[in-house]
Formats: C-alpha cells, sequence, structure tokens
C-alpha cells in the first residue's frame, strides 16, 4: 500500500480530527504543523506485539538458509527475476 503524506496545519487538524483518523486508517500519514514549522506526524497504529521477535527472525532466517542445498549462484537468481 503506498502511503499518502500530507501537510497540515495545527489549527485544520484539531477541526477535522476525526477526517483525518479516518483517512489514516486507509494508509495515509500526516505531518501537523504549528506556525509552519513541522511539530507531529499522524500515522497508522502498529502494535509492536503484532511482530516477530529478533530471536524468531533468525531462527526463520536459518530455516530457510539450510533449506537451499548445493551452491547458489545469485546472480542466476537475479537474472531469473528480470525474465
Amino acid at each position: 500500500m503506498k502511503t499518502i503524506h500530507t501537510t497540515i496545519g495545527s489549527f485544520e487538524a484539531k477541526t477535522h480530527l476525526s477526517g483525518l483518523i479516518d483517512n489514516v486508517q486507509k494508509g495515509h500519514e500526516y505531518i501537523i504543523t504549528k506556525r509552519g514549522k513541522p511539530v507531529a506526524k499522524l500515522v497508522p497504529y502498529v502494535d509492536p506485539s503484532d511482530g516477530m521477535d529478533t530471536a524468531e527472525i533468525m531462527e526463520e532466517f536459518h530455516k530457510l538458509r539450510n533449506s537451499v542445498k548445493g551452491r547458489v549462484n545469485i546472480k542466476e537468481y537475479i537474472a531469473h527475476g528480470r525474465k
């Protein structure tokens, strides 16, 4: 999903907060300014417990690495991906 950044003044953000929140749920991000200077960013909430921790990522990496048999030629994979 492509993120859309929009700059908005603090008064306008306060006035239209409900609509901004609806747009944030759709992937928009807002930079909130005060007197023309950025002071805050309104972005979608991401629950840190939804992701994998470092140990899980490393375990998955090792599983993937061990699943590859023999020598791997990266240039062949790149060339294949370009087809």
